[in-house]
């Protein structure tokens, strides 16, 4: 089979993509009311008008607890019209939408949310400084209810694609990692018990959604710490999902909001930026040695996880999204030879929204982005790039 071109058509399930290229899922800070506003509508556009084949809303919430803060949107009939807004305004660029699907679990700020976050087991937040209690089974069952009836929303809204966040140690990660699953019951111990949740969600939005959009997922290659999931499991997970036959594709990610989020980034720790944009408890939490070690250092080099994600390549077919430091078009050509079927990017079309278009242009075959991270701290009043030229006028002031 001859290598596909990444910046050729392309299919993710009964999706027809203008291109292989996805912009990855981050916070975007442009919902301070938990609706979706022009400014959200923009940063899409941004991109979208930009070249890429699919770009990604995040984080759409599944349930008031499930948001990381308050700010954040819950996917119903009350934010329903809005993200009708926005994926008519994207399609008409000619990219399609991609909306990531979630409940935070561990991650959720309870303080910011006014309701306790729930998690596989009882565990203290660094967020909220409150105990984060474990999942009941009454818990789970309307939690799987609640992704059910997001994918309906999202669906009517206009969606192309529902990306089932399973990373990061969100919820459904936190059931993963043998850390923070202590549990005795059927949710905890082996794998099989641990990947209940995931495999769970999955099939009840499959059965939802039918054919109607893709379903894919985030998933992470390996969280980065002692008694996270580990690449083994994360084959195993998918192993499983592959069984199923419940997704058309998975977004290959690593590392946990929670205990080691540079696993993700790589390249500069901005520490002293990201403790000032943290509430006052966590500031000073950050100053003391657990706190210092929060942000590890880990060197930038393009394709971080490649070799990770070759492992997977290797043991299942489902169609794969390579992401971590993706900023060449060599890197893109290369992961088509590899057999990946999408490239995302975050930090790359951050600096730069029109990138795709550049390089299919030939006006450029990498991106300018230095990976400095200083983007990372403003997810919560605008995620941007500090560094980045301002934007032309009509742009701007659209």
């Amino acid at each position: 089979m001859s290598t596909p071109d990444v910046l050729a058509p392309a299919t993710l399930g009964p999706v027809r993509l203008r291109n292989r290229t996805v912009k990855a899922a981050t916070f975007e800070g442009r919902t301070p009311h938990g609706q979706v506003t022009q400014e959200l509508i923009d940063y899409h556009l941004a991109v979208a008008e930009g070249g890429i084949g699919l770009t990604t809303v995040a984080y759409l919430a599944v349930a008031p607890e499930g948001r990381t803060h308050a700010e954040q949107v819950v996917v119903g009939p009350d934010t329903e019209a809005g993200l009708a807004r926005m994926t008519e305004a994207v399609h008409a660029t000619g990219a399609r939408i991609a909306g990531q699907v979630g409940h935070a679990g561990p991650v959720a700020n309870g303080r910011s949310n006014g309701v306790h976050a729930i998690a596989a087991s009882r565990m203290p937040s660094p967020l909220s400084m409150q105990m984060v209690r474990a999942a009941t089974e009454a818990d789970l069952t309307r939690v799987t209810g609640a992704y059910v009836a997001a994918a309906r929303t999202l669906v009517r809204a206009g969606f192309d694609v529902l990306e089932l966040h399973m990373a990061h140690n969100y919820l459904i990660s936190s059931f993963l990692a043998p850390a923070l699953n202590r549990r005795r019951d059927r949710w905890g111990g082996p794998l099989d018990n641990r990947a209940r949740l995931a495999r769970q969600v999955a099939r009840a939005v499959r059965e939802e959604v039918g054919d109607a959009v893709a379903v894919t997922a985030k998933v992470s290659l390996s969280d980065g710490y002692r008694g996270g999931v580990t690449l083994e499991e994360s084959i195993g997970l998918l192993g499983m999902l592959e069984q199923d036959g419940t997704l058309d594709a998975v977004q290959l990610s690593g590392g946990s909001s929670l205990m080691n989020p540079m696993y993700l980034f790589r390249g500069d720790v901005p520490a002293s930026e990201f403790a000032a944009s943290m509430p006052a408890p966590v500031r000073w939490g950050m100053k003391t040695p657990v706190g210092r070690s929060f942000l590890k250092s880990y060197p930038f080099e393009e394709a971080y996880f490649r070799d990770k994600a070759l492992a997977v390549r290797a043991a299942t077919s489902i169609p794969l999204m390579l992401l971590g430091g993706i900023n060449r078009l060599d890197t893109m050509q290369q992961a088509m030879a590899d057999g990946f079927e999408y490239v995302a990017m975050g930090r790359a079309v951050l600096r730069e929204p029109d990138l795709v278009n550049r390089l299919a242009a030939g006006q450029a075959t990498k991106g300018v982005c230095i990976h400095c991270n200083r983007c990372m701290p403003t997810i919560y009043d605008g995620t941007r790039c500090p560094i980045r030229e301002p934007q032309p006028l009509h742009l701007a002031k659209r």
